[in-house]
């Protein structure tokens, strides 16, 4: 990928972490049924229907092709809703991505580790004046970038493809508010994910790998398993992905669901988010059976 968004950071961190996130007993949730699909038509009697597709936000083999039930969806579509349009992020990126109030980022994560970064993001033609302010999780999210990055997403191909049929193109949400979302996360615990992601950046292909497996079988709850596996192999940092998750995923599925209850009461709309927004008891698609919706897997 050209330039590495917020979308693209939720892919990356959470396939870093296949063995590293477990949620406290004390927060646990009732269970929801497992989810099985990558599309879903969502239904409502004297409503058109619309569609819920769940994306990856890096390029893979098999994942960035429009199937023939999207290419389906996309025609009976009049509206795309999508978690942020590229060109209004990309411009005010890297100035949201800045530490404030004169912060550096060497002395948040050590000398060892800044040689690490900068290093890395020299060699991808960053000015060191932007580097040495980097936010410890937007350094994470730049130094984690797999190789072969620049082919088209599958999130990519399908607003090309609604622009091409003029359609309506909806973001869920304003770029400061993802930004946001990353701030929120507490100074430790992203200093802590960003020097995880040092220590462990070879895990990233393999678990890249194995979140398109689970994605091309339609197994929602394994996509999920494969980014928050509670096998305990990193016990000190549960707590810090338990809070990524908390706030990258949780917080962000709460304010898009919000952002649709128009649109889909007038319906024809295919909403494109991150496959990881929609599994579990807080996902989209138990959210939307809340609001009366019928929710079916087509594909």
């Amino acid at each position: 990928m050209k330039n590495v968004g917020v979308r693209a950071v939720v892919f990356i961190l959470l396939a870093l972490v296949v063995d590293a996130v477990a949620v406290h007993p004390a927060e646990a949730v009732i269970p929801a049924p497992p989810e099985f699909g990558r599309l879903f038509r969502v239904s409502k009697t004297g409503v058109p229907d619309s569609f819920v597709l769940g994306t990856l936000h890096a390029a893979a083999p098999r994942v960035d092709s429009l199937a023939p039930p999207l290419l389906a969806a996309l025609a009976k579509s009049r509206t795309l809703a999508v978690e942020m349009v590229p060109e209004e992020r990309d411009g005010q990126m890297l100035e949201l991505e800045q530490l404030e109030n004169g912060q550096r980022l060497q002395p948040l994560i050590g000398p060892a580790a800044y040689a690490e970064v900068r290093e890395r993001l020299v060699a991808l033609s960053m000015p060191e004046s932007s580097i040495e302010r980097l936010k410890p999780w937007a350094a994470m999210m730049r130094v984690a970038r797999t190789a072969g990055a620049s082919s088209p997403t599958l999130d990519e191909e399908i607003l090309t493809a609604a622009r091409k049929s003029r359609m309506k193109i909806l973001p869920l949400e304003l770029l400061e508010e993802q930004i946001s979302a990353f701030d929120t996360i507490p100074t430790e615990t992203q200093v802590a994910l960003l020097q995880h992601a040092l220590l462990q950046r070879e895990v990233l292909q393999a678990n890249a790998a194995a979140t398109a497996e689970a994605w091309l079988r339609g197994d929602l709850d394994a996509l999920f398993r494969v980014a928050s596996n509670n096998d305990g192999r990193f016990p000190p940092m549960t707590r810090h992905y338990t809070a990524l998750i908390e706030h990258i995923i949780y917080g962000r599925t709460a304010l898009m669901h919000h952002r649709l209850f128009v649109p889909l009461r007038e319906g024809r709309v295919l909403v494109a988010i991150g496959a990881l927004h929609l599994q579990g008891p807080k996902g989209l698609l138990a959210l939307l059976r809340q609001d009366g919706y019928r929710v079916t897997p087509v594909w």
